[in-house]
């Protein structure tokens, strides 16, 4: 497989990852999955681009790929971006070392010690670490839903309301 960093160093690569979450947290969406003409109509670039960025994506296990006749369609696979988020959790929260509202989890890769009550919670949990894996997940999907709403409410707006009051205003 390779490797997961090296992958998504590519700007095209990551557009094309942004363009698949969108299709994936897009309530108006009803596969997740996006073909092929779409995305180079999204990003502005070539079919043969798209394609072979695409299957760079494919190998390495970020995207998988649905055919239908001569269309593919393409969506996100977020279990292989695990190992990017695990590697970066440390170093997201290294301005928090000395907060008083630093994570427990942070706080123990970091050596800092914690408090009784943290630690007795930590130890009674079946797996703490998959716990806050699975919040912090969570939440970034919320994040990134709620940014796509409003980015698409924005956008109605501009469209529905201010376009044509700027017209009848002649400008």
């Amino acid at each position: 497989m390779p490797d997961i960093f090296a992958v998504i160093a590519d700007g095209t690569r990551r557009d094309l990852l942004s363009v698949l979450l969108d299709a994936h947290v897009s309530a108006d969406s009803r596969t997740g999955d996006v073909s092929v003409g779409e995305m180079v109509t999204a990003l502005g670039l070539s079919q043969p681009t798209v394609s072979k960025h695409l299957r760079v994506l494919r190998d390495a296990g970020l995207v998988h790929v649905r055919e239908e006749g001569q269309h593919r369609y393409y969506g996100i696979e977020t279990g292989p971006l695990e190992v990017v988020d695990d590697w970066l959790i440390p170093f997201l929260g290294a301005d928090a070392v000395g907060d008083a509202a630093a994570s427990g989890a942070f706080a123990a890769w970091a050596g800092a010690s914690m408090p009784a009550p943290i630690r007795r919670a930590a130890e009674v949990l079946p797996d703490a670490t998959g716990l806050a894996s699975g919040l912090g997940r969570a939440a970034a999907d919320a994040q990134h839903r709620a940014s796509s709403a409003l980015h698409d409410a924005q956008s109605a707006l501009d469209e529905r309301v201010i376009e044509p009051v700027r017209k009848r205003l002649g400008r």
